[in-house]
């Protein structure tokens, strides 16, 4: 197999969970390259996604680890089969390559669930609004680079409007309503936007109220990406030094915990779209 230069989140992860299969097996990599009947180098080159790996790799391998949850074997063997382009890689050399790993995470979750308590979620914003927090970034950003931005942000929404889209859970507390980037204006399409995404039929929204329950959060927003099997779900935990990918065991129990907390304090979708008019008519 050719090096990869740019392994995109998804490859990354088909070698992480190779490794894991190994190391969970009580295999070194030289005897499992041995048994593989490559070397050592090139298992590493695997492992790390340097060099892609074949399905049929895949599945030798998974023999070899003596793995026997075949639904993880077959995901991963899908994932490494699949070597087309997505629409995001034309934005290769103008955006970071974690806004590139985000649309694609997106694009093949088989359920997302979100939650922000400061901003509107990405794929439920308006380019105003969106161009107004774009605006705000620091270190600041060149007028061509709001664009791309803007331009990739309302590109990623249109999972929401395929023939088959995933469902889509948005726990947003109050104070994201509240925020008024772009001016009274922008804020009242923005809540407006939410009340017509709130009646489609792939997304729930859900809205934590100022007078309601605490629960755990630090302030990040988080997104939690559904694969086609528990073991390759990811988060991704959007900080002010960017977005951080998290995939262990432990981590993404932790973070289903702390979703399933913050959705059983917020209202129900039809109070919370009571909530979001509310606000609107205040502004």
């Amino acid at each position: 197999m050719p090096p990869r230069p740019i392994p995109t989140a998804r490859r990354i992860r088909i070698g992480t969970e190779l490794r894991r299969l190994r190391e969970r097996a009580g295999m070194t990599a030289a005897e499992a390259a041995r048994a593989l009947g490559t070397t050592p180098g090139q298992l590493s080159n695997i492992e790390s996604n340097r060099f892609g790996i074949s399905a049929d790799r895949v599945h030798a391998l998974a023999h070899i680890y003596a793995c026997t949850d075949q639904a993880l074997v077959d995901a991963l063997a899908t994932m490494a089969a699949d070597r087309t382009r997505g629409w995001w890689e034309e934005y290769r050399d103008t955006l970071p390559s974690r806004l590139l790993d985000l649309a694609e995470l997106e694009h093949h979750a088989m359920a997302l669930r979100v939650t922000q308590v400061i901003n509107i979620p990405g794929l439920l914003q308006t380019p105003e609004h969106a161009r107004a927090l774009f605006r705000q970034a620091v270190p600041a950003l060149r007028p061509h680079e709001v664009e791309y931005r803007i331009s990739h942000r309302i590109k990623r929404q249109a999972i929401l409007h395929r023939e088959h889209p995933p469902p889509y859970t948005a726990i947003v507390h109050e104070a994201a309503l509240r925020m008024q980037f772009g001016g009274r204006e922008v804020t009242r399409a923005q809540l407006r936007h939410l009340t017509e995404m709130s009646e489609h039929p792939a997304v729930t929204l859900r809205v934590i109220p100022f007078d309601g329950t605490s629960f755990p959060t630090t302030g990040h927003a988080v997104d939690y990406f559904h694969g086609p099997v528990p073991t390759l779900d990811t988060v991704e935990v959007d900080t002010a030094h960017g977005g951080t990918l998290v995939d262990a065991a432990g981590q993404l129990e932790k973070y289903r915990l702390v979703l399933d907390r913050m959705e059983a304090v917020a209202l129900r979708p039809a109070a919370s779209l009571g909530l979001i008019h509310r606000i609107a008519q205040s502004i």
